[in-house]
């Protein structure tokens, strides 16, 4: 929903960005700024600097910065409307009501109903877990090593023997058949009529991620079938999109998430410390729940069992992260089948040593490839060096696919110019426009033209977000049409308009962007580097070279922009009438 620019800056200023940051970083005040360790990356000494008079955050070792607002986007992973719904709940500021259609009202209802009904039934279930029925259930936790934490903070449950217990108790709480069987916590059929659709089961609440119960998975006790059931699909709770402890795992900070394939594997790792864990939900991992990771990170490890089944879902995982444009890497867990069975065995140290060194995905595919062939036989050998010429001819990109190049041919032991000339040879029968070359030594990157000139204009807009007393003296010369990049200009201009006024709050221009990328971007163009000088003089003196530096990029573009506009021309005119003054002008810090 679209909240007014006015009532996004009252719940803003409602909300004291050192208040709010101390509760997920422990901070230190150091001279009029308040200093942690970054919670976007992990450092050793702190960089994660918050300005309480600006209401800003910026960490001089990553780059994170913005507004309170911002910061909820990028540690919660919220979208910008429910970042500010969290601050708004928080400061106690009420937002308006959405208008609903009677449609979408029934709509919403209904989807609450269902939302309550699961919530319901998982404290049920939970009970049951901890009475006298429960104790198959709660005896099977404790022999997989479970502690009562671990239990409670997934809110494991039991659903009892009787076909309709749950059922009986959902109706003494006044929910109908039609919701009961709509939620997924029942079956119906002619022979039995209405029954539970768990039962004698070790109940897994399933939590989207904002930690509401939309659907179950249950194992049961004994040696029925099937041995995992899950929720079926409902209006609330699609599998494909949604993944098993990623409430959890969102916030985890470890720079990466491991995918694995049982509730059991992700409660056992979350227990051990390696809490971005998550699983697919009885299902094949899909393109959807791929677009859900990759809302917050760019690296996946693989913890699929080390069975048959196991590297078929990994191979498969691989295929369709790179399709998200998202990294893969294996993690090796032989001679133990599953994540939860090696880290009883070997505890959390080992397994972290299994992650460090997690294989890269492209090249566990082709150790599965060359399973295939008989390595002492020539022409077996040969058809497995063609095998890895197409499979490097599925890189698009030609730097990364003659990186691989390289890398897989010394890996593999194949000569280079061979491997080369197959995968040229593959790449034009696949229409590659330019098959991978190997890469020519002794370049280097060039530094773009208009890097210097953005530095100045990133200064320039620091030093008078710092020091507002240098508006005055420099608006003759500096407007926001100065400025190049469409961001700056917007920035520059709200900022000149706050000047006029009388006032700078920087934190407010960053509420006008939605983007996370965009806030972090006007962020940064309040916290360029500042160097340190001796002298008041050579401070004046820097300014005085930031001011005609920008200037003088405005003239020389407007002039090579002149043609024969009589307009045009004018405004070079004066261009260069300012930039002689400015030459001469002196402007004081004082």
């Amino acid at each position: 929903m679209y909240y007014p620019q006015e009532l996004i800056e009252e719940i803003r200023m409602k909300n004291n960005i050192v208040d709010v940051i101390s509760g997920y970083v422990r901070l230190q005040k150091k001279g009029s700024n308040y200093f942690g360790l970054c919670p976007f990356h992990n450092e050793k000494s702190p960089s994660f600097s918050v300005s309480a008079s600006r209401q800003m955050y910026h960490c001089f070792g990553c780059g994170a910065g913005g507004n309170v607002i911002t910061f909820l986007m990028e540690y919660e992973k919220y979208s910008f409307q429910e970042a500010v719904q969290a601050l708004a709940q928080r400061a106690g500021v009420a937002l308006p009501e959405i208008e609903y259609t009677q449609e979408m009202k029934a709509a919403q209802s209904r989807r609450m109903r269902l939302l309550e009904i699961n919530k319901e039934a998982a404290k049920y279930f939970y009970y049951q877990l901890r009475s006298s029925q429960g104790s198959v259930g709660l005896r099977y936790l404790q022999q997989r090593q479970l502690s009562e934490e671990t239990m409670n903070r997934f809110g494991l449950g039991y659903s009892n023997k009787y076909s309709d217990d749950l059922i009986r108790y959902l109706k003494s709480k006044n929910y109908s058949q039609d919701l009961i069987r709509d939620a997924g916590l029942c079956n119906v059929d002619e022979k039995h009529g209405m029954y539970d659709k768990f039962w004698n089961r070790v109940m897994f609440p399933i939590q989207d991620i904002n930690h509401r119960v939309i659907g179950f998975g249950g194992r049961v006790m004994g040696d029925g079938k099937p041995k995992y059931l899950n929720s079926p699909e409902t209006e609330i709770f699609d599998k494909s999109r949604n993944l098993y402890g990623l409430n959890f795992a969102r916030t985890s900070r470890k720079g990466n998430f491991i995918l694995c394939e049982g509730y059991m594997d992700v409660i056992a790792m979350h227990q051990a410390g390696f809490t971005q864990a998550v699983a697919s939900l009885g299902t094949a991992f899909t393109a959807g729940q791929a677009n859900l990771l990759r809302r917050y990170t760019d690296e996946v490890l693989l913890s699929y069992d080390s069975d048959e089944a196991g590297v078929k879902a990994a191979l498969r995982a691989i295929g369709i992260l790179r399709e998200a444009g998202m990294t893969g890497r294996v993690i090796d867990l032989r001679p133990y089948k599953d994540p939860d069975e090696f880290i009883k065995a070997r505890g959390a140290e080992e397994f972290q040593k299994r992650l460090d060194g997690a294989q890269n995905s492209f090249f566990f595919e082709l150790d599965q490839i060359q399973k295939g062939y008989d390595m002492a036989d020539p022409e077996k050998k040969t058809g497995f060096h063609r095998a890895v010429a197409r499979k490097l001819c599925e890189i698009p990109e030609e730097v990364e696919r003659n990186n691989y190049l390289e890398a897989v041919a010394a890996r593999y032991g194949i000569g280079f110019e061979g491997l080369r000339r197959l995968v040229n040879g593959y790449a034009l029968q696949n229409g590659l426009a330019k098959p991978a070359e190997r890469p020519k030594s002794g370049t280097s990157a060039r530094t773009s033209p208009k890097d210097g000139v953005k530095k100045a204009q990133k200064l320039l807009l620091t030093w008078l977000a710092d020091q507002p007393q240098l508006y005055p003296q420099i608006k003759k010369y500096i407007s926001p049409s100065d400025f190049t990049e469409d961001l700056y200009v917007t920035v520059a201009r709200r900022l000149f308009e706050g000047l006029e006024a009388g006032g700078v709050d920087p934190a407010a221009i960053v509420s006008m962007f939605e983007e996370e990328e965009e806030q972090r971007e006007v962020s940064s163009l309040f916290h360029a580097r500042l160097e340190r000088m001796d002298s008041l003089q050579e401070q004046e003196k820097a300014i005085r070279d930031i001011v005609y530096t920008v200037k003088r990029n405005s003239y020389e573009r407007d002039s090579k922009a002149l043609g024969s506009d009589a307009d045009a021309i004018k405004r070079a005119i004066e261009g260069k009438k300012l930039l002689e003054e400015l030459s001469k002008t002196h402007i004081s810090l004082r």
